[in-house]
């Protein structure tokens, strides 16, 4: 990140230059990720109009643009159990201390990404329109407070069901296994593509899925073999397949998949609920925080793992709360409510498709 930020807006603006001069056309409107604030700027100077788009959860933006108040109600609970529960927007108020981005905390004299996220805050008011990854009918209380804010806010998402990769290869042969497995009976295990566990975590998570009966599919980052225990391999192979990389999204929308133990990024998130397959949560950073809580208490589609983190007897009571309990058929309910609504807005009436349709009159005006 300290390249990164050596390294812009300068750079981009160079780009941008370059393309102009290769393409023989000026720009007409910048789109940018949000995170890139100085695309506001860049736009201004051009006389252009500015559409950034969020991909992570709409609860972690609206904390970011009320950042002043998250300070100040956080100032007022610093002596307080880091579970107590904050009443920081209508209808945020299952939201701990604990459940905010600790990015958000940090002195913005001190930390670049801090004061990264307080310009984007300041900026995104600027936009045209600022398009997010989801749909209206996710998290309505959001939405409300997104129409007093930014009154051009446009969920034109989820993307896993608006622009799906058709052709997403299964190099490992998961799905040819997963058809093999019983109905709902497999445990699916991904941290993504950034986070690597703890070594203590990780030995820990090894130990939850000898003993465990179930059979389980592992999308490791890394080289399995060079970083697993060989015996935790050879005693597993039955029942686990531990490979690095899978199709995700069909894995997930796979009839075999019963769980999904993530880090609670939003694609994740969104991926669950593409496939009704109920989540156990173990968040690091940035939104993950805020996420798991929604998916706990506001959702109730998932659960956060005890203590927040990866513990044999911690993620082995999680197991059995989801696959053997009603808790966990409730779950899925719940999660086949939500991808109804999901599929009800990319539909070509639906909310997602029409929000899409306001966007591209934005951009090409």
């Amino acid at each position: 990140m300290d390249y990164f930020f050596k390294a812009t807006p300068g750079n981009f603006k160079q780009a941008m230059e370059v393309a102009v001069k290769e393409v023989g056309k000026d720009f007409t409107c910048i789109m940018s990720d949000a995170f890139l604030w100085f695309a506001a700027d860049f736009a201004q100077e051009l006389h252009v109009t500015w559409v950034p788009l969020w991909t992570s959860s709409s609860r972690s933006l609206l904390l970011v643009l009320e950042t002043d108040l998250v300070h100040q109600k956080m100032r007022s609970i610093i002596n307080e159990p880091e579970d107590r529960t904050i009443d920081i927007l209508p209808g945020f108020s299952e939201l701990r201390g604990s459940d905010i981005p600790k990015e958000l905390l940090l002195d913005v004299k001190e930390s670049q990404f801090a004061a990264m996220l307080c310009k984007m805050g300041l900026a995104l008011p600027q936009a045209a329109v600022v398009a997010s990854n989801s749909f209206e009918e996710l998290d309505p209380d959001a939405v409300i407070l997104f129409k007093s804010r930014l009154p051009k806010f446009l969920n034109i998402g989820p993307f896993v069901l608006t622009s799906p990769d058709p052709f997403m290869s299964d190099p490992h042969g998961c799905l040819e296994w997963l058809d093999k497995q019983k109905q709902e009976s497999v445990v699916y295990i991904s941290f993504g593509s950034v986070i690597t566990l703890p070594p203590q975590e990780l030995a820990e998570l090894v130990e939850a899925l000898k003993e465990c009966k179930l059979p389980f599919l592992w999308s490791f980052r890394g080289n399995p073999k060079e970083e697993l225990p060989e015996e935790f391999l050879e005693r597993t192979k039955e029942k686990g397949k531990v490979v690095s990389w899978t199709p995700q999204l069909k894995v997930l929308r796979h009839k075999a998949i019963g769980v999904f133990v993530t880090h609670s990024g939003w694609n994740s998130v969104l991926d669950s609920i593409a496939g009704c397959v109920p989540m156990i949560c173990r968040p690091f950073f940035g939104d993950q925080t805020v996420n798991t809580r929604t998916i706990e208490a506001v959702w109730g589609t998932g659960l956060e793992i005890e203590g927040g983190r990866i513990t044999k007897g911690g993620l082995m009571k999680a197991l059995r709360l989801i696959m053997s309990t009603d808790e966990g058929n409730k779950m899925r309910k719940k999660l086949q409510h939500l991808q109804g609504l999901a599929l009800d807005a990319v539909q070509s009436s639906g909310s997602s498709t029409k929000n899409f349709e306001t966007l591209l009159e934005v951009v090409a005006k």
